[in-house]
């Protein structure tokens, strides 16, 4: 059996506020610190917010140990961080508290114990670490999916609040981690690898940040940002390089709601001058993390302000949520008391605890797997990948199958026409009734709706099966399977199911293409979209590929 059929492909600052200086030893064995020293040519007074003192770097005297001192100015930043975290960690369980049972359960399209049979056979004693996951151990019955979810929205709310802060953090990225390998397919995204790497470096968060894990959470960041640009370039989509990128995305994304019917209506000269903006954003603004504190403050305002943007004309879960809590890390105490009322800062108990030796030797360990494995991963995807060799992949698909390390390409391509699928059901032939999605779009005079930050898989997922590509169509055909059954659990995931006492003897599957109605249409007919009859999408019988 083919190895890539069980494989899942993953899309995958430096500074130290202090009233002197800070230095690093010269004479560092570790080839990632001594990288970390060259991006950091600067030190910064924090009573200058951030200028630079120019002394070379061979001049500075060997304090290694103050690469793991607590960062005196991001006591509140790290406090806000985990809050902030917590309810993103909220709304990822919560939103797949409803849905784990009908994706992946016992009746659901994937069942997990289907997945972990196929892992065994193919990998042995292997699977266990090829798909980490504590379903190994409570089996994979719609019980235990339950539970592992709502297990996450308790110990989030335990955050939340600030208890057991770093046993609760544990526990949160081994859930999520179990359900991000239990979901398969529906839980292969990038924010969903954004969480668990964030959600990773929290741990070692509590009790205060250091240089070295403010520099992960930096690198984080970057990556996220500046290899959705460079994907963006060498993809060869001709509407990034043309500038009309947005004059399909707002009306072709997986599920835009009533901001971007409005945004599709903006002259096309602020559209071409919102694609410049987004590659400058992308390409340029990230480089700015590793500056000095006001170029950092410059990167956090214009990284932030495009998620804003994005917020308000997209549907993307909480992707933009947990960018913009991760640019925190660019800003520090001062500021922030600026912006939060005192009562608030009053009762804020900011602890700072000296880094025992077992928790610099994580952070080291961490940078070793995480800087390497996503470099790897990245200019694995920019070239030939049978030019980098087979060990060097292993190393980075093992590291990134715990969820840290990964790449990201946000929108490397964009699609110029929408197609969705329309499900029908019938008893006798003729008179075909509508399965009706929650989500996606639907019918023409129903306004696309804000689902932020809840991301609806099955309604997330149908927008690639147009692509036809055989990854989609198995699991779009278990998911006919399943409507032919009348599996409860799957019909549930739908807005209405039109056959409550059982499955239809007869579906069928029609393409329309859809497009956003103009000012002066939605005028005439109400209709948010235009919808065109296509033809009869032809049903993939369920296998598997």
């Amino acid at each position: 059996m083919n190895e890539s059929c069980h494989e899942f492909q993953f899309c995958k600052s430096l500074y130290l506020t202090d009233k002197y200086e800070f230095h690093l030893q010269a004479e560092c064995n570790c080839t990632l610190l001594r990288i970390i020293e060259r991006v950091a040519p600067y030190c910064y007074n924090s009573n200058n917010e951030g200028s630079p003192i120019h002394k070379p770097m061979n001049q500075f005297k060997p304090t290694m140990s103050r690469l793991f001192q607590p960062i005196a100015d991001q006591r509140l930043v790290s406090w806000l961080f985990l809050r902030l975290l917590a309810l993103v960690y909220l709304a990822a369980f919560a939103s797949l508290s409803v849905q784990i049972t009908g994706l992946v359960g016992e009746s659901g399209i994937l069942p997990l114990s289907e997945h972990f049979s196929l892992a065994g056979e193919h990998y042995g004693e292997r699977a266990r670490l090829w798909f980490p996951s504590i379903f190994w151990i409570t089996g994979t019955s719609d019980l235990a999916l339950k539970s592992v979810s709502l297990l996450g929205i308790l110990f989030s709310l335990i955050l939340l609040f600030g208890r057991w802060q770093r046993l609760t953090l544990i526990l949160l990225f081994l859930l999520y981690l179990s359900l991000y390998h239990a979901g398969q397919i529906f839980t292969n995204f990038q924010w969903d690898t954004l969480l668990l790497e964030t959600g990773f470096l929290a741990i070692f968060l509590v009790g205060g940040g250091n240089l070295l894990l403010i520099f992960l959470f930096d690198w984080l960041l970057f990556r996220l940002r500046f290899m959705s640009g460079v994907f963006k370039l060498v993809s060869g989509d001709p509407s990034w390089s043309g500038l009309t990128a947005l004059n399909h995305y707002f009306e072709t994304q997986p599920l835009p709601h009533i901001g971007a019917w409005y945004a599709h209506q903006l002259p096309e000269l602020i559209l071409k001058a919102g694609v410049i903006l987004t590659l400058f954003s992308e390409l340029l603004v990230p480089f700015l993390i590793f500056f000095p504190r006001r170029f950092r403050y410059l990167a956090a305002g214009t990284t932030i302000l495009m998620q804003l943007l994005i917020i308000a004309t997209s549907n993307h879960n909480f992707i933009n949520l947990l960018t913009i809590i991760l640019c925190l890390f660019l800003l520090h105490d001062p500021l922030l008391k600026r912006m939060l009322p005192a009562s608030l800062q009053e009762r804020i108990e900011t602890p700072v605890q000296s880094p025992g030796r077992l928790r610099t030797a994580l952070i080291v360990t961490a940078s070793l797997l995480i800087v390497p494995a996503s470099l790897i991963s990245f200019g694995a995807n920019l070239v030939r990948t049978q030019t980098v060799p087979a060990v060097i992949q292993d190393f980075s698909k093992t590291v990134q199958r715990f969820g840290i390390g990964h790449i990201f390409h946000i929108f490397p391509t964009m699609q110029t026409e929408r197609h969705e699928l329309v499900i029908q059901g019938s008893n006798d032939g003729q008179s075909w009734l509508t399965y009706d999605f929650k989500y996606k779009p639907g019918d023409p005079t129903r306004a696309p709706g804000m689902i932020i930050p809840h991301q609806p898989r099955l309604d997330w997922m149908i927008w690639f099966v147009p692509t036809q590509q055989p990854l989609q169509m198995n699991w779009f055909g278990r998911f006919i399977e399943r409507l032919h059954q009348g599996s409860e659990t799957v019909t549930a995931l739908l807005e209405h199911n039109p056959f409550p006492d059982g499955p239809p003897r007869y579906l069928r599957v029609d393409s329309f293409e859809y497009r956003f109605t103009t000012v002066e249409e939605r005028g005439q007919s109400g209709n948010w979209w235009h919808m065109e009859y296509q033809g009869f999408f032809p049903k993939v019988a369920p296998r598997i590929p």
